[in-house]
C-alpha cells in the first residue's frame, strides 16, 4: 500500500473522496482501498458505505432491517442489498432480508466445521417467517438462495468435499416448509457429476453415482461416465 496522500488527490476532503468512490464501479473497489491508508480508512468507515447504499437504494431505510444472527453494519448492508439485486433472482425487488441469508448461509457452507445443512435450512426458513414470511414464500426464497449459493462456489477442492457431503446427508421427513428442495439437491449432483467428476476416484464416483440413482429416476446421461 503506497501514501499518495501529498498528490492533489490525495488533498481532498474525505466527504469529496467519499463521492468520487461510490461512483466507481463495484469492482474496482477493492483495488482503490488498497492505494493508501487514508483511502483503506475511508472503505473501513461507516459514511461510504451509508452513501453508496442511499444512493443506489434510497429506500432501503424504509424496510425492515434483519434480525438473524449475522454481523451489522452499513457495509454489510451493502453487500445484502448488491446480492440481493445481483445473484438471487426475486423478480426485480431488492430485498434485504434475502441478501442477508445469501451472505450467511455462504459463509456457513465454507466454514471447515459446517452445521449439518438441515440445521442451516431449518435456520434460515425460521427467520424468514420471523419476518413476516409465509412458509410458502420462505420455502421459494430458501431454495432460490441454496441454488444462487452453490453455483457462486468457487471450484475447488473445498467445494467438491462441500458437495460431496451435501450430497451424502441422509434425507430426513421434515414437514413442510422445512423440507428442502428437489431442485436444491440435484444441483449438488448435477455439479458434482459435471463440474468435478475428475475429482472422484472410481470407487467415490460409483458410490455418488448410486446415491443419486436412488434420489432421481432417471439419472441424465450427462452424470454417467468416469
Amino acid at each position: 500500500m503506497t501514501d499518495r496522500s501529498d498528490g492533489p488527490i490525495g488533498r481532498l476532503p474525505e466527504h469529496l473522496l467519499v463521492e468520487i468512490f461510490t461512483h466507481l464501479p463495484v469492482c474496482e473497489w477493492v483495488q482503490v482501498a488498497c492505494v493508501n491508508k487514508q483511502w483503506a480508512n475511508i472503505f473501513q468507515g461507516d459514511c461510504l458505505w451509508q452513501t453508496a447504499i442511499a444512493r443506489n437504494w434510497p429506500s432501503a431505510g424504509l424496510r425492515k432491517r434483519w434480525p438473524g444472527p449475522i454481523p451489522r453494519g452499513s457495509a454489510r448492508r451493502f453487500q445484502a442489498l448488491y446480492v440481493s439485486e445481483n445473484f438471487v433472482p426475486s423478480g426485480g425487488e431488492i430485498d434485504e432480508l434475502v441478501g442477508h441469508t445469501y451472505l450467511y448461509l455462504k459463509e456457513q457452507l465454507e466454514r471447515p466445521a459446517m452445521p449439518p445443512s438441515s440445521i442451516l435450512h431449518g435456520t434460515i426458513i425460521d427467520q424468514f417467517i420471523a419476518c413476516g414470511k409465509t412458509g410458502e414464500q420462505a420455502h421459494d426464497l430458501a431454495s432460490k438462495i441454496w441454488l444462487a449459493v452453490i453455483d457462486s462456489l468457487e471450484e475447488n477442492e473445498q467445494t467438491f468435499l462441500l458437495l460431496k457431503r451435501l450430497a451424502r446427508e441422509g434425507e430426513f421427513f421434515l414437514p413442510f416448509p422445512y423440507s428442502r428442495s428437489y431442485k436444491v439437491l440435484w444441483r449438488v449432483f448435477d455439479k458434482l457429476f459435471t463440474d468435478f467428476r475428475d475429482c472422484f476416484s472410481g470407487a467415490d464416483y460409483h458410490d455418488a453415482l448410486s446415491t443419486a440413482k436412488s434420489r432421481f429416476q432417471p439419472v441424465p446421461s450427462t452424470w454417467l461416465g468416469h
